[in-house]
């Protein structure tokens, strides 16, 4: 790397102000030579014509500019909850983060959700606390809030003056004239030898200090602070001072082999499939031939850009460090690794879609095109899982909301000219076995074909997943065919008895057979959901539901009238706590249950209570509140049915996936 690069993220809950801070970003970058406007859809970073019209991000954008003699990739992410895949795809690529949180409306339930990624992953994070010029900014409450429901490893490097109006702006308290003593004291609780030096009043230097400051910062020990308002450009080149001088630049070789990840894909009207790449070692030219080591297959760089909010401008090479978009990788996921696959770090969680919903064209003779359209979204967006189940002709996502639904039927209608409608969208529940049994299978006609398997399956700890093991020896089933069993198993589990994935269980493979003439792995590709569907229904299946956990702030008169609610939805909380005639209470509620009680509560409360939520875990639920759903395609029960099927000689396919 010539030259210091960071990939930094722009984060926050929606309508803090995250797309207005990029634009002003950008404008002081020299990207830009006027501020968008979010609410007017003249914004950079919100391209798409979906993000125009309803004024909010729903894909991560990214901008590059210098600043300082530092290469600054901005990635503006989506700030609906809806959109938490896309969020995940990018905090996997950051080198720092800038979380953004409301003066106004302060720390809410999903600047937690992203907080906790940022921890995880240990991303180095300052945190702007935004719009100190709007009505009702309280920089001193949002700095209670991060220190309770964040964290108190703060420093506060800027105040807020005249706040709550059009004359708001900051004033530093950290520099050489400066030196907050707080922030002195945050600073030796991080460092023995600073420690040691401040409790002997001896003198400690500004340029000691904050190369200390710099040092906690990078190693996530530290979160520094600031304030401003986007909107006004206030604070928001001391923000940018702040990115170059403490915020950590990426890492890597040149030199080294090649190592980098695809994290996101889109589809351009020019060029096709369109790759974007973060190089953690090596470099890349076009013309290069590279290897996709997920795939195990090798394909040519057509083309590298660099990508501004919809424009690519051409560059030949990407370096260590850097992000770009290349062509040519027409057989690429998202999370496919290119080269070695060195230094790439794991995958992001934030939260996982609880609903399924299907997708039906208005006009019959579109299925095959919205078929196609859903199949590439789901290229671009993997959380969407999309199901294809052709004997039933139904086409199914996983979707977080509503919103998320509005969003898609307009990209339908308006990128691929699809009318479409939406069914209303159902829970996704689960199950697990209740008790241990057996499962077998034999097929061994016609001919020629030989599997026989038993399996023993088991109820597994909760959240444990699926445990597989073999007793079996290669003298029963050769290896090769006991590796295609376990690969089969994650299918095979799709659909259970009640029609949805089974889960927490143990799988044994105990006994089994091949034949030296009449085997091949296609059998026990065939045989093992045979077997699975088998003991499943010995063993019997129970639901399990999606918990969503709570934080309720409301005024205490309504104390008696919330927890009611609460029992009534099935939840259960803890002990309330009251302060200043206000009552906290935490709890959990499924998800079933509750999906419209936020607004309920906000009615109940005529706004005065808050609510957060964020999913918690699946839980046994009681048969009488799941919702069994029909089979997907044809069940492994049908034996006969399903061979014929497996051996293709039904021309309808049952459900297979993108």
């Amino acid at each position: 790397m010539d030259r210091k690069i960071i990939n930094i993220g722009v984060l926050a809950h929606v309508d803090a102000g995250k797309t207005t801070l990029t634009e002003s970003l950008l404008f002081l970058g020299g990207v830009i030579k006027n501020i968008g406007n979010v609410d007017k859809g003249t914004s950079q970073t919100d391209f798409l014509d979906i993000e125009k019209q309803r004024g909010i991000s729903i894909r991560s954008a990214t901008a590059t500019f210098v600043w300082e003699n530092v290469q600054i990739n901005l990635i503006d992410t989506p700030g609906h909850i809806d959109f938490s895949a896309d969020i995940e795809r990018s905090i996997r690529i950051l080198d720092a983060a800038i979380l953004i949180i409301s003066a106004v409306e302060g720390v809410q339930a999903h600047t937690e959700n992203i907080w906790m990624a940022l921890q995880t992953n240990k991303i180095p994070t300052i945190i702007f606390i935004n719009k100190i010029d709007q009505t009702g900014a309280d920089t001193l409450r949002i700095i209670d809030e991060i220190k309770i429901d964040i964290t108190s490893k703060i420093a506060i490097l800027q105040q807020s003056i005249n706040e709550g109006n059009k004359t708001a702006d900051v004033k530093t308290i950290w520099d050489n004239d400066n030196i907050c003593e707080d922030v002195v004291e945050t600073i030796a609780n991080n460092n023995d030898a600073i420690l040691e030096k401040y409790l002997n009043e001896e003198t400690l230097s500004f340029d000691e200090l904050n190369n200390e400051l710099t040092l906690a910062v990078s190693n996530f020990r530290i979160i520094p602070v600031m304030m401003g308002s986007a909107k006004n450009m206030v604070g928001v080149s001391d923000l940018l001072n702040s990115i170059v001088h403490y915020l950590p630049g990426a890492t890597g070789n040149q030199n080294n082999k090649l190592s980098a990840l695809v994290y996101k894909i889109d589809h351009n009207k020019k060029f096709g499939k369109a790759v974007g790449i973060k190089l953690y070692d090596g470099k890349i030219n076009t013309k290069d031939i590279v290897v996709n080591k997920t795939q195990n297959i090798e394909e040519k760089i057509n083309k590298i850009a660099r990508y501004n909010a919809g424009k690519f401008t051409d560059i030949n090479t990407v370096t260590t460090g850097d992000i770009a978009v290349v062509f040519g990788l027409n057989n690429a996921k998202v999370g496919d690794i290119i080269g070695t696959g060195k230094n790439i770090p794991g995958e992001v969680k934030l939260e996982s879609p609880l609903l399924t919903v299907q997708v039906r064209a208005n006009n019959k003779s579109d299925y095959p095109a919205l078929t196609e359209a859903l199949t590439i979204l789901s290229t671009e967006d993997p959380a969407l899982e999309f199901e294809w189940f052709r004997e039933n002709k139904e086409l199914h996502i996983k979707i977080m909301g509503w919103i998320q639904i509005q969003v898609l039927e307009k990209t339908l209608e308006q990128r691929f000219g699809i009318a479409t409608k939406f069914d209303d969208p159902t829970i996704i529940y689960k199950e697990t076995p209740k008790k241990t049994a057996v499962g077998f299978a034999r097929y061994w006609m016609p001919k020629p074909c030989w599997a026989i398997i038993k399996l023993k399956i088991e109820p597994g700890e909760p959240g444990s997943g699926v445990i597989y093991n073999s007793i079996v020896s290669v003298n029963d089933i050769q290896k090769k065919y006991q590796n295609e069993v376990e690969r089969t198993i994650e299918k095979a589990l799709k659909q259970g008895p009640k029609g949805w994935e089974v889960t927490d269980l143990k799988i044994t493979l105990i006994e089994g057979e091949d034949h030296t003439v009449h085997s091949n792995p296609g059998d026990f590709i065939i045989a093992t959901p045979m077997a699975v569907m088998n003991g499943l229904l010995a063993c019997d299946t129970k639901f399990l539901e999606p918990i969503m956990w709570f934080r309720i702030v409301a005024p205490e008169e309504l104390l008696g009238a919330i927890t009611s609610d609460i029992i009534n939805m099935r939840g259960t909380f803890e002990s309330p706590i009251i302060n200043n005639g206000k009552f906290t209470i935490e709890g959990t509620v499924p998800m079933a249950t509750s999906l419209d009680f936020p607004v309920k509560l906000s009615s109940r409360s005529g706004g005065r209570a808050k609510i957060k939520t964020r999913f918690h875990s699946y839980q046994e639920c009681p048969n009488e509140f799941g919702v069994t759903t029909p089979y997907k395609g044809i069940s492994p029960v049908d034996e006969a049915k399903y061979i014929l099927k497996a051996r293709k000689a039904i021309t309808e396919g049952i459900n297979s996936k993108f």
